[in-house]
């Protein structure tokens, strides 16, 4: 296995090509107007073997803006560390210039200002680019999709995630693993499953009935690479029925499932792999805490809570990839693997400059093909935000987007208090930009996503909150089974993440009035998402949409109702 020391000299190699480990040498040159698609591409070849990955892409398959977080807060063993470090310090840590590319790419600060000199990010056909210019250089390397593929749409709800499976099927991927996928249903998995020319897989996704790996899923695939037996073991998102509808998928069961992981690596070692990797989507700091029980995984490819870093993490004798999301990156991985042991690696995460990256031909033209029956609907403008409002999602606690639905779920569904989820997915709208149909769709867009109106008193609310609360602060990241937190309208409230649960909320307060929110008193409470099957409602979408439409410019200034304790 790889020594701490030839991880290091890999690791100045790797950074000698991209310059401090952070983007600095191709952040300047775009700055200066002078980035080429050759420059972002390029890469000393390594090694014998290479890998892909791509994850959380969310069906954006056009470029788009999309601002990472200002607040991703770590607790426990995982304060302060990496992915839990944002803004300037983020970029002292890996070395970035402030107002280059990798600032933009990789940082909140600035963004809208930042956006309108770098332009969009991602697009499948600039993504195949890559793909295919990585391939040319290795032929054989191993693309490996993370999962949260077939779901984030207008497009890929109204096809069941036909237009994603179609277009993602042209960059030829060798395995994928799930999460957000099973929430078309299991029916809707299984028939688009049974006709992938790649490998489904999850070692971790179980028959409900009978407590055993699942039929319809691979727990890993071997491929031949370089003279080098690679076995690459599938990692589902292992939280399914806590974090979204388990009546959607019945028969099935997940679970991280550390000891089947431990007994798959043992099986593919005995069966001659020589590099053991782990298509994941746990999530970082939990891929952290897997990559330290078990041993024998040379590379976790990590997915889930859409991070994106310069540098892979060290985790033993374990390295972890996180790739980002939303087709704003795509990272490559070189090893050299000699006598079944992992000796070294370079890694570059690539981003995707949408107007520097050449779109693929064949792919841009099936994109078309996808999006043509939809067009009319998907371009049309609804609204547009003022000069002053960035319309983001993405942060422990409310973003823009999130406080514009909460604000059209009380006025149209004439709520005293809002919820809204608190999901990773969603592209940005930049200040003084028209707001189409698809933007709404885009934040919005999911099976369940009907907007219920119902009661709750004080007590339940609280009760709610700290439960979610607990999914994300809850020091050991095995009980971190949700997204970010809940999002909220028409109340403010203190939060310390310190705390044990039920503990973490307080100085809960209506907004209307300043009053403190009274335990037992009822109040009417508008959300969506919600995991029981007979929830009713209008579609979120047609909730935002009437909103926005009623309103013509939207104003939304960040969010002060909430005091975090850290």
């Amino acid at each position: 296995m790889i020594s701490r020391r030839d991880f290091l000299q890999a690791s100045v190699a790797a950074s000698a090509i991209i310059g401090a480990s952070g983007f600095g040498r191709w952040g300047r040159l775009a700055a200066q107007q002078a980035l080429t698609q050759d420059q972002l591409l390029q890469f000393d070849t390594y090694g014998n073997v290479s890998l892909i990955h791509v994850t959380d892409i969310h069906a954006q398959l056009k470029p788009i803006y999309f601002r990472e977080p200002s607040v991703n807060l770590g607790v426990g063993p995982n304060k302060g560390e990496v992915p839990h470090i944002t803004g300037a310090d983020f970029r002292k840590l890996y070395g970035i210039d402030d107002g280059s590319a990798s600032h933009y790419a990789l940082s909140s600060g600035d963004f809208s200002a930042l956006a309108q000199g770098y332009g969009k990010m991602g697009g499948l056909d600039r993504v195949a680019t890559v793909i295919n210019a990585i391939r040319a250089d290795r032929p054989d390397a191993i693309l490996l999709d993370g999962g949260d593929t077939w779901h984030g749409s207008m497009t890929c709800y109204e096809t069941q995630g036909q237009d994603m499976v179609n277009v993602m099927n042209l960059l030829k991927p060798d395995a994928m693993t799930f999460h957000w996928e099973f929430t078309l249903g299991s029916d809707r998995v299984r028939e688009i499953v049974q006709d992938l020319p790649f490998a489904a897989m999850g070692q971790n996704i179980f028959d409900a009935e009978w407590d055993e790996p699942s039929e319809d899923f691979k727990p890993y695939e071997f491929f031949e690479r370089g003279g080098v037996k690679v076995a690459v073991i599938g990692q589902a998102f292992p939280y399914m029925p806590i974090a979204n509808p388990g009546w959607m998928f019945p028969e099935y069961s997940f679970g991280i499932r550390d000891a089947h992981m431990q007994d798959m690596v043992n099986e593919v070692r005995g069966m001659g792999a020589e590099l053991v990797v782990c298509l994941s989507h746990n999530g970082f700091d939990v891929d952290k805490k897997m990559a330290a029980n078990v041993t024998g995984i040379d590379v976790i490819l990590s997915g889930h809570t859409h991070d994106a870093l310069p540098e892979p993490v060290l985790v033993g004798e374990t390295i972890i990839v996180a790739s980002g999301s939303n087709g704003k990156f795509v990272s490559r991985v070189d090893l050299d693997v000699r006598d079944g042991r992992m000796m070294g690696f370079r890694h570059k995460l690539i981003p995707i400059f949408s107007d520097v990256i050449t779109p693929d031909a064949e792919v841009a033209k099936a994109i078309d093909a996808e999006r043509a029956p939809f067009k009319d609907r998907l371009e049309e403008v609804i609204g547009r935000t003022d000069d002053t409002s960035l319309l983001y999602r993405r942060g422990n606690f409310n973003g823009t987007w999130d406080d514009l639905i909460c604000n059209a779920l009380l006025d149209q569904r004439d709520a005293q208090i809002a919820l809204s989820p608190g999901v990773r997915w969603g592209p940005s709208i930049l200040p003084g930009s028209d707001i189409t149909r698809e933007d709404i769709w885009n934040v919005t867009s999911m099976t369940y996503g009907k907007a219920y109106r119902s009661e709750m008193t004080g007590e339940t609310l609280k009760l709610i909150m700290e439960d979610v609360a607990d999914n994300l602060f809850n020091p050991d990241p095995y009980y971190q089974q949700g997204g970010d937190m809940v999002r909220v309208g028409g109340i403010g409230y203190k939060i310390d993440i310190t705390k044990p649960i039920g503990e973490r909320i307080s100085d809960l307060t209506l907004l209307a009035t300043g009053e403190a929110i009274d335990a037992a008193t009822p109040y009417v409470v508008a959300g969506w998402a919600s995991v029981n099957e007979d929830t009713e409602g209008p579609q979120i979408w047609d909730v935002v949409e009437d909103y926005i439409a009623s309103q013509g410019t939207v104003s939304v200034p960040d969010n002060t109702n909430v005091v975090v304790v850290e």
